[in-house]
């Protein structure tokens, strides 16, 4: 007969969302911490932005070991921080937290370093001195943006509000037509907003017909199947990064940080697949 579990010595992390009832970072770190037999669990906690501070202490003071932040409080949780890193005073937004002890936080940003080795798994490409287009300018696009700079791209921004986009990289409008002329010149297009994730028709607002071999189309939404906009992409000629990898990645440097141990990658992909 299988132990009962949890236990009162199970230890537990968890993702923060409003909302989070979609998220597949329970499957990919709870396979994780099967693959290598740690009594730890991953949940999802709802968290209004109104309780965001009070909720983020209380999780932390009753021992919870690590926690994951998505939309829409990647900007906001950095007010509930004791201590940032310099990723994330780059770039003005926190998707990790780490317990110091005593109910205190650090927060981190491991987006960057997630979209980057999914680029580089998936459709690797040298980015020093070629033009990007990325749509959106949301905490995820944030941390991309930091990203991009380091590895030497310049960046075109597409975004409702034009000043959020200024404040990324050069302006592009928001309009089809723009983003067409836009892409055009761009080895990268990035979607880093939800278009694409509750849909089963390319978004109207997204640029496609610049696409092709040669480009690379990156989408930051995920889901079990590719995008249509990412279908299309790939329809096109052009290579294809699904958001599934840059959570992967971005999981598994958070769970390093929590756990102190090599995360098993492939289990957590398996896990991402399975959820």
């Amino acid at each position: 007969m299988d132990a009962p579990w949890p236990t009162a010595s199970t230890r537990f992390a968890g993702v923060i969302g409003w909302p989070v009832g979609h998220s597949l970072s329970p499957s990919m770190h709870n396979a994780a911490f099967r693959a290598l037999g740690l009594d730890w669990a991953y949940l999802a906690f709802p968290i209004a932005p109104d309780h965001l501070e009070g909720a983020v202490r209380g999780l932390f003071h009753s021992g919870c070991s690590g926690l994951s932040v998505t939309i829409p409080h990647k900007q906001a949780v950095i007010a509930c921080c004791d201590e940032v890193t310099p990723a994330v005073e780059a770039i003005g937004a926190a998707n990790t937290l780490v317990p110091l002890g005593d109910g205190r936080v650090r927060g981190d940003n491991t987006d960057a370093e997630g979209f980057l080795r999914a680029l580089d798994e998936a459709a690797p490409v040298d980015l020093r001195g070629q033009d990007v287009l990325m749509i959106g300018a949301g905490g995820a696009a944030r941390a991309i943006a930091f990203a991009l700079d380091e590895r030497g791209a310049r960046l075109r921004v597409a975004n409702r509000t034009a000043d959020r986009a200024a404040e990324l990289g050069d302006a592009v409008a928001f309009t089809r037509a723009a983003m067409e002329e836009a892409a055009s010149d761009c080895v990268l297009v990035v979607n880093a907003t939800s278009l694409g994730m509750g849909t089963d028709d390319v978004p109207t607002e997204l640029p496609l017909d610049a696409l092709g071999p040669g480009t690379v189309a990156y989408a930051i939404v995920y889901r079990q199947e590719p995008t249509p906009w990412l279908a299309a992409a790939a329809g096109r000629g052009a290579r294809t990064v699904d958001g599934l990898g840059m959570l992967l990645h971005q999981g598994a440097a958070a769970f390093a940080q929590w756990t102190g141990t090599e995360p098993p990658v492939d289990a957590m992909r398996a896990g991402l697949t399975a959820g």
